[in-house]
């Protein structure tokens, strides 16, 4: 078995970890990152793609609304390229009583968030789609917020700092001498293999699989509670401003637009195993319902995709044991030395996306402690790399990078016309990713995410990687059909009207022109 040296081990790739191995690296820690998959692919890559302004737990959470309202500012700076700031709405519709908005923003200045109410003329003038029986309507600072960018831009960052990221690395052993923690045993899923990365110290961001994570060190009974919801993309924006019920949080209050589709969330249930999530069609009327309460003919709209995602909630003694609606929100670090008896770990869960750089901070902090000496934190002052020229991807800005260049238009490729993406953008990515399965390359540029769902670039791209070399026909073919079953995972429970005659085109392109499900197979499938 190879082996390596390290301070720190961050386990789990999404957004606190991210964060935390960023934070690490940027104090002067030798740091390294793994994860069983890409980064993002769990949570952080399976959310509405809100950047909370706080205002929806000023009186569910006051303190988790108040880090969000601190937070939003920050990560607007910092992850500028990833984050829209489009503000954001809470309005009471007509199937709303007035109550909680009569308390607005009372709790709004308790609890710091910035919030002012507005008229309804002035609402309706801002997003004319909003349904005019509008009884109050109060605006806040929300934003939207491109989680794989996001993710990505701290990864970078936290690379040009001396981080190692090990993706596809999955833990399979926490070693210990005697109460000390000493090093972790990871599999590579793609090259086979154990890698031994002996360390001072294990912070554990496996999110709603911390627990299990947790358990391989001998410390048991770490009760994240995986909160499982889904959510639904429609075809195109049918607002530009986040939308929120002025209500208690609930299921299907929260319309966000992103990029060049706007999204209903969420759900709130109890998921027994947060690798087996369900897209129950009574969930998915219920989102589309909600949405017609706040922008009347909703239900008339596409439904693009639909997927489900798992928050990492904390248990909370206050609420039964599957009410994850309403447990609360926060962060909370685990100190496995006071706990367990174990020293060099620690195992952080909770907190939102929008918080991710506040948690790592925290959770580095107290990693300082242990190891016997302070490091100030920078990650709040300083720009993740990608960052620097503040732009946001939109379909407008790759469409004028096709169109606008110094010679004339461009001829190149177009491989995605859904994302205007091109060919040099696709096989950059495949660069920065080997051996990659196309769903990472889909996390990096989008592909397949509009509205023909990859029915048209998905062979484009696979007979592409298979042109560059690298993989033999039999590897392209199994890419090509792990795209596709990831793809229909979200498009079957939202499969009526024009969902699905495009589904049908697809189904007459990848069956019946290619003849997808008889082509020549390797010996094992293609998985990661």
């Amino acid at each position: 078995m190879r082996t390596i040296h390290t301070d720190v081990v961050v386990i789990g790739g999404g957004s606190t970890g991210a964060g935390v191995v960023r934070d690490a690296a940027m104090r002067g820690f030798s740091a390294v990152l793994v994860d069983r998959a890409d980064i993002a692919q769990g949570t952080s890559g399976r959310f509405h793609g809100l950047l909370h302004s706080g205002g929806r737990y000023i009186a569910s959470d006051p303190e988790s609304a108040t880090e969000c309202a601190e937070e939003n500012t920050i990560v607007k700076r910092i992850n500028a390229n990833a984050v829209e700031a489009t503000g954001g709405l809470f309005v009471t519709t007509a199937q709303d009583e007035e109550d909680y908005a009569d308390q607005f923003l009372a709790r709004a200045s308790a609890a710091k968030v910035p919030a002012r109410e507005i008229t309804i003329a002035e609402a309706l003038a801002r997003e004319p789609r909003l349904d005019p029986r509008i009884k109050r309507a109060f605006e806040v600072e929300d934003g939207t917020v491109d989680g794989w960018q996001m993710v990505w831009g701290a990864i970078r960052s936290a690379e040009a700092y001396g981080a190692k990221i090990l993706t596809y690395h999955r833990v399979v052993s926490i070693d210990r001498e005697g109460d000390r923690v000493s090093a972790v045993v990871v599999r590579d899923e793609r090259g086979g293999g154990d890698l031994r990365v002996e360390c001072g110290f294990v912070v554990n961001c496996g999110g709603p699989w911390a627990g299990q994570i947790a358990a391989m060190a001998d410390c048991h009974g770490v009760d994240v509670v995986p909160g499982a919801g889904i959510m639904i993309a429609m075809n195109h924006r049918l607002t530009g401003t986040v939308l929120n019920r002025c209500v208690w949080p609930e299921d299907g209050d929260i319309l966000v637009p992103d990029h060049t589709v706007c999204i209903i969330g969420t759900t709130d249930i109890k998921a027994e195993d947060p690798d087996r999530l369900a897209i129950p069609a009574n969930e998915v009327q219920q989102m589309l319902d909600s949405g017609e309460a706040m922008i009347p003919g909703f239900r008339c709209s596409r439904a693009l995709h639909a997927w489900a995602g798992a928050r990492p909630l904390i248990k909370d003694s206050r609420v039964a044991a599957t009410d994850t609606r309403h447990m609360a929100r926060g962060m909370s670090v685990i100190d496995h030395r006071s706990r367990d008896g174990v020293y060099g770990m620690l195992t952080i869960a909770g907190g939102k996306l929008t918080t991710y750089r506040l948690m790592a901070e925290r959770v580095v902090d107290i990693m300082c402690s242990e190891m016997g000496g302070q490091r100030p934190c920078k990650t709040a002052g300083e720009a993740v790399p990608p960052a620097e020229d503040g732009r946001l991807y939109t379909i407008g800005h790759r469409l004028d990078n096709v169109e606008s260049r110094n010679d004339g238009p461009s001829h190149e490729q177009i491989i995605c016309e859904c994302e205007m993406a091109t060919r040099a953008m696709l096989e950059r990515v495949m660069d920065t990713l080997p051996k990659s399965q196309l769903d990472d390359v889909r996390r990096q540029m989008r592909l397949g995410m509009g509205p023909c769902q990859g029915g048209f670039c998905s062979q484009r791209a696979a007979g592409i990687a298979h042109e560059r070399g690298g993989i033999d026909a039999e590897r392209a073919n199994g890419l090509l059909r792990l795209f596709l079953k990831n793809r229909w995972i979200g498009l079957w429970p939202i499969l009526y009207g024009k969902q699905v005659r495009q589904a049908a085109l697809d189904n007459w392109i990848h069956e019946g022109t290619l003849d997808v499900e008889h082509l020549p197979v390797p010996v094992e499938e293609v998985v990661r």
